[in-house]
């Protein structure tokens, strides 16, 4: 599995929240064959999750260097997860936000509970500036539950799906979990991350979690959305 979704960067945000909590993490994954792993913390303009990329490039030196030190099997790329607004043009140019593995993906998170109506428009301009914005975890957002057609749209407009893995065993509720479902049978998900943040909170029921997929999808589309994507945004091909 390639993991393109993790709050693993230490001291950042919402996540690990010392290089220690990064490295069991890192460990975890490694124990259930994610070798590849993109770290996204969040960038929230006027908040406190807003940290350049130069404090991000630095932490992630320092775990790559542990990583190093401790022979870990495992490969990390920089990314971030940034929360939909109309100057993520404005934020790439003056570097203060990365796309995953410096490549055309990037990482949106949109409103939980209120729709932004400016989304397409924002879908839109970033594929103008050959940009593929991949939405993070619509599934848990209330306005899509009961409106799968917004999904359509957007894909339409030139974006990608990620869905949460936990988003399947009832972390977030049942509402999340029928919505997921019903994504992944309409095949509207182009990925499957962790979204990972904290190591004590955190469940990786992955065999558990493969039978379920495939028996849902098939073989073929579960590997296309848990490795080969994933592959495919770290070496900047096309989709």
């Amino acid at each position: 599995m390639v993991d393109i979704h993790t709050h693993i960067m230490f001291d950042i945000d919402d996540g690990s929240r010392t290089i220690e909590e990064s490295i069991e993490l890192l460990k975890k994954h490694i124990k259930n064959n994610i070798t590849k792993i993109v770290l996204t913390p969040h960038y929230i303009e006027n908040s406190n999750y807003n940290t350049s990329n130069e404090e991000k490039i630095e932490k992630f030196n320092i775990l790559k260097d542990e990583i190093a030190k401790q022979n870990l099997n495992i490969d990390v790329y920089l990314g971030n997860e940034v929360y939909v607004n109309e100057n993520i043009l404005s934020l790439i140019k003056e570097n203060k936000i990365s796309t995953i593995n410096n490549s055309r993906y990037i990482l949106i998170e949109f409103p939980m509970l209120n729709e932004d109506n400016n989304v397409e428009d924002i879908i839109y301009n970033l594929k103008l500036s050959n940009l593929v914005p991949i939405i993070a975890h619509p599934e848990r957002y209330t306005y899509i539950k009961n409106d799968l057609n917004k999904i359509n749209k957007w894909i339409e407009k030139g974006a990608l799906i990620q869905i949460n893995k936990d988003s399947l065993f009832d972390k977030y509720g049942k509402d999340v979990k029928k919505t997921a479902k019903k994504l992944l049978k309409n095949k509207l998900v182009h990925f499957i991350a962790t979204d990972v943040h904290h190591q004590e909170t955190t469940e990786f029921p992955f065999e558990k979690f493969e039978r379920k997929i495939q028996k849902l999808v098939g073989i073929e589309y579960y590997n296309q959305i848990v490795e080969t994507n994933g592959l495919k945004v770290i070496n900047n091909e096309e989709i």
